[in-house]
């Protein structure tokens, strides 16, 4: 009861301070594609600091791009409606919920927002599985014809069981289970459902056999043709890249931390390692050294990796594509991973160089690639060909098959 009367005069506040700044906003007033999708996030998706919001982020320049209409909520409570990223989403084009009033000086909640456009909108897009579970009562109460895609991201019941099984911890295991049950149900209720890989399918059809409304959506990754790429010899450090409010990130960074570096460093001793990625905690800003680098955020990360020598991920759980693996394999960077990390990709001949799956397989891997220009050169080649399923003519076909 305190909470539903202390948001009640918050919403109370916030609806007086929109009328004083005479804040209107006519989400239906420009109009101007025949069909619209309403695409739903926990954030507007910040796509320069994680995968999950780079990818949503191509896909919705595919809609904007064939004439399909966006329009787009973030899971805020409407009070701390805020974000950077809102102004970048309407220059495109796309209509974005925003707290605003109506002609009756009344607050436009996000259900209010909800019952304004859905009659306007064909085809829903529930990214994640919290989001679904909320939002699919919503979306039926407005619009009981839309058809309502969940959208998995990965398959979180698979991230957190692969966690259990790494640390033990039945905390994890009780996560998972709750998750798988959340999922399935999402699954039974979606009119599709978009797996991130078609390896991530086959993992889901393990505990849904409806495997015909699945369709597999992954990352958007287009190869980086540098006519004036750095030479082998004049890289010299390693690089990693990963935001820091995904665990399995932190865990990574630790493992290079606490295992892998050492060993490494037996045999090179100069070589030397950068961490870049968003919201770094303070137990991995401590972690920083002159051969450790923790950078955090970076908006441009071209230059690393442009001049890296190679991209080491070494994840130990996750689930789903992993976008730094493809981030690498634009930039035509030789890498290093696991086989969580290198999960949904084809690497070929080159599997065995690029997987390793214990510390010292890591390392012997980091070893051969650093010193050989030879094998090198052959792994950059052969990056191209390893991102093609996932460029934007093969992922454009799938999400435009999706709405047709």
């Amino acid at each position: 009861m305190y909470k539903s009367i202390k948001l009640y005069f918050r919403l109370k506040k916030l609806a007086q301070k929109l009328k004083k700044n005479k804040v209107r906003i006519d989400f239906l007033s420009e109009l101007k594609y025949n069909s619209y999708v309403l695409i739903v996030d926990t954030k507007i998706p910040e796509f320069n600091k994680d995968s999950g919001s780079r990818r949503l982020t191509e896909i919705i320049k595919m809609l904007l791009h064939n004439n399909v209409g966006v329009f787009l909520l973030a899971d805020f409570k409407e009070y701390k409606y805020q974000s950077e990223y809102i102004e970048i989403f309407k220059e495109m084009g796309v209509v974005v919920y925003e707290p605003t009033i109506d002609r009756f000086n009344k607050l436009i909640t996000k259900e209010g927002f909800l019952k304004e456009v859905l009659p306007k909108v064909d085809f829903v897009w529930l990214h994640r599985p919290e989001i679904f579970n909320k939002y699919y009562p919503l979306v039926k109460k407005y619009k009981t014809e839309a058809k309502i895609f969940f959208d998995m991201v990965d398959f979180h019941y698979l991230r957190f069981k692969r966690e259990f099984e790494l640390k033990g911890d039945p905390k994890m295991m009780e996560i998972a289970n709750k998750y798988l049950e959340l999922e399935l149900d999402n699954c039974e209720k979606a009119d599709r459902i978009i797996v991130i890989s078609e390896s991530e399918k086959e993992s889901l059809k393990e505990y849904y056999q409806n495997n015909d409304k699945a369709i597999a959506i992954g990352n958007i990754h287009q190869y980086i043709n540098n006519v004036t790429p750095v030479c082998f010899e004049n890289r010299k450090e390693l690089l990693f890249i990963g935001g820091f409010d995904h665990t399995p990130n932190v865990d990574a960074v630790n493992y290079l931390y606490e295992e892998i570096m050492p060993l490494l460093w037996k045999v090179l001793p100069e070589i030397s390692i950068t961490i870049i990625g968003s919201n770094p905690p303070a137990s991995i800003m401590e972690l920083n050294s002159e051969k450790f680098k923790i950078v955090g955020y970076v908006k441009d990360v071209s230059p690393y990796f442009l001049n890296s020598r190679i991209f080491v991920a070494p994840l130990r759980y996750g689930a789903g594509i992993k976008g730094k693996i493809g981030q690498s394999l634009e930039y035509g960077l030789p890498l290093v991973t696991t086989n969580i990390g290198a999960e949904g990709f084809n690497f070929g001949e080159s599997e065995n160089i690029i997987i390793g799956n214990t510390s010292q397989e890591i390392v012997d891997n980091i070893i051969r690639m650093y010193q050989n220009e030879e094998i090198w050169n052959e792994i950059s080649l052969a990056s191209q060909k390893v991102i093609e399923p996932f460029s934007v003519n093969t992922i454009r076909a799938r999400v435009l098959s999706l709405i047709q």
